[in-house]
């Protein structure tokens, strides 16, 4: 273990290890690697790690999932070491305690898990706000025979959570008989979206805004005719987020199994993304975008498996493997872009993409 600690130090190098990075690796509490490879991505993620560890500094009155993820990326960043191993046994056990999804040891999916920790925390931060308000409130709000009116902000009150990672869909429809189009902006914390064999990222989002055809028994109802129509429809992004979580749709239902089986395709992620399917009206459409972490599935399915993950910190890349931290060239990233050939067998392919903006 300290082998390994300190062989890092010296892959680094004194003079090029940035000064006040730590670079820990998780302990995993059988089958925990789902949630390592999650909580390691977004430590690098860096204004969700700003924000995680400034929630330190605030007063709690109880311990929540979001205490003990602050308290655990506290002790890595305050820690005299550079690199070494820390334990997330408490945030595992918050974990456990409060979804019962994850209250075995098996094999969980790291995207359910990042979307659960996510909507979560935003949650815990929105009751907060709104236990803040209420106290307000309470102090000098208006009262009737001793009952207290409180209004309430709606629960769509933003927190940093939609700051960092939501974005806004738009999904226009035009009928084809009177031209009209109508559109509906949706919000989304991540984006999913399917994969092929031999493509790329580019390729996935560009595929996830074609435009699509409905006719025949999914005519559409327009407002205009009255009546239903042929019509076309597209998704497209409005609004770019700051940090752009895709989640590469790898694991499949296959009906004559009766089980998921994952889609060991070869899907290139670049380093530098600028993103092709914005609406017309989207803000900063150009905005470009730096990979910052991967969390990769290793394996042949959803069940069995493994999760890794990859960052990009410094200028350099390291790869996270549970408990052991490894420095790794930017020319072998290609071996996590997955397989092609068809041939079903145990892959690294990249499964979470974590893209941040450039600040211009």
């Amino acid at each position: 273990m300290g082998a390994n600690a300190s062989a890092l130090e010296k892959e680094i190098g004194s003079d090029q290890f940035p000064p006040n990075e730590h670079y820990f690796g998780l302990v995993n509490f059988g089958n925990t690697c789902y949630c390592n490879s999650v909580l390691q991505a977004l430590y690098f993620c860096k204004p969700f790690r700003e924000r995680v560890l400034g929630y330190k500094a605030q007063p709690k009155k109880k311990e929540t999932l979001l205490s003990c993820l602050s308290d655990l990326y506290n002790s890595i960043t305050t820690s005299k070491k550079k690199v070494g191993v820390i334990a997330p046994k408490k945030f595992v056990a918050k974990l456990r305690k409060e979804n019962e999804l994850f209250d075995n040891y098996m094999q969980q999916d790291a995207h359910e898990f990042l979307i659960y920790l996510l909507n979560t925390i935003a949650d815990l931060l929105q009751a907060e706000k709104q236990e803040k308000q209420g106290g307000k409130n309470k102090a000098n709000g208006p009262q009737t025979n001793g009952m207290l009116i409180n209004h309430h902000p709606s629960k769509t009150d933003p927190t940093w959570i939609h700051e960092i990672f939501q974005g806004t869909l738009t999904n226009e429809t035009r009928c084809l008989t009177c031209e009209g189009v109508s559109s509906k902006d949706e919000d989304f914390l991540d984006l999913s979206v399917d994969v092929e064999q031999n493509t790329s990222i580019t390729h996935c989002l560009r595929v996830f805004s074609n435009t699509e055809t409905l006719c025949c028994e999914y005519k559409y109802y327009c407002e205009t005719c009255c009546s239903k129509q042929e019509a076309q429809k597209r998704m497209q992004i409005k609004k770019l987020p700051q940090i752009l979580a895709l989640h590469l749709k790898r694991f499949k239902y296959m009906e004559q199994l009766h089980r998921f089986t994952k889609l060991s395709y070869r899907v290139v992620f670049p380093l530098e993304l600028r993103l092709m399917n914005t609406s017309d009206d989207a803000d900063c459409p150009h905005k470009l975008y730096d990979l910052v972490s991967v969390v990769i599935h290793c394996g042949s399915g959803p069940n069995r498996g493994h999760y890794i993950t990859i960052v990009k910190s410094h200028g350099f890349w390291l790869l996270f493997d549970d408990d052991i931290v490894e420095k790794i060239d930017v020319s072998s990233i290609e071996e996590f872009f997955g397989l092609t050939t068809d041939v079903q067998k145990n892959s690294d392919a990249g499964y979470i993409l974590f893209y941040q903006t450039r600040d211009l």
